[in-house]
């Protein structure tokens, strides 16, 4: 789970994002310097805004963070002063990881769709896959279900012309790393990465 504090740019907040929302829908309550964020169509959380972060929270570095289980002690601190009765339970485990392609098979209803299990080190994952370049062998980065794409989207359990899938295969492009090529084909790597250890980009 990302959050993200920039002290010279935005000032002493930090944000964290809990789902995508339309601003034109969007309300907000404060409690101290707490704010929460949600949808006022139908009250789902968007995410929390915390002011004066420095004061509550170990920051050691800026831009997009991880939420570490130090950083979630923090947080559930400060919601317990200001009596904010939130559960805050986070899903902490890696959502972009590293994956080894055990097994690659034609799927049965689409001729350029490959239906892959994925070692992802703790379980192993149906994904289809429609990159050109799949292959059994190759070590990939898996978006688990829960992840979401630097495009905003989230990954979701799915079926793919009536094939279970869960996760998705990233393509460079798709992590929007620097330099990725542009034409289709999911991103291969090197031997020396572990499957299972999460994928930072």
């Amino acid at each position: 789970m990302d959050v993200f504090y920039n002290l010279k740019g935005i000032g002493d907040v930090l944000i964290i994002p809990i789902k995508r929302g339309d601003r034109l829908t969007a309300t907000h309550q404060s409690y101290g310097d707490i704010v929460k964020i949600t949808d006022k169509q139908d009250g789902s959380l968007l995410g929390y805004n915390i002011f004066n972060a420095a004061e509550y929270f170990t920051l050691e570095s800026q831009g997009k963070l991880m939420m570490t289980s130090k950083l979630l002690e923090q947080l559930r601190t400060l919601f317990t002063k200001q009596q904010v009765k939130d559960s805050l339970d986070f899903d902490l485990s890696p959502k972009f990881v590293i994956g080894y392609v055990k097994e690659k098979s034609q799927h049965e209803n689409a001729d350029k769709l490959s239906v892959c299990q994925v070692d992802v080190g703790d379980e192993d994952l149906q994904i289809v896959c429609g990159a050109p370049n799949i292959d059994q062998g190759q070590k990939v980065v898996v978006a688990k279900v829960g992840a979401v794409m630097p495009s905003g989207m989230k990954i979701k359990d799915a079926k793919l012309r009536g094939v279970p899938s869960t996760g998705m295969i990233c393509s460079a492009k798709e992590l929007e790393l620097e330099n990725a090529p542009q034409e289709k084909g999911i991103l291969v790597l090197d031997e020396h990465y572990e499957k299972g250890q999460s994928f930072e980009f």
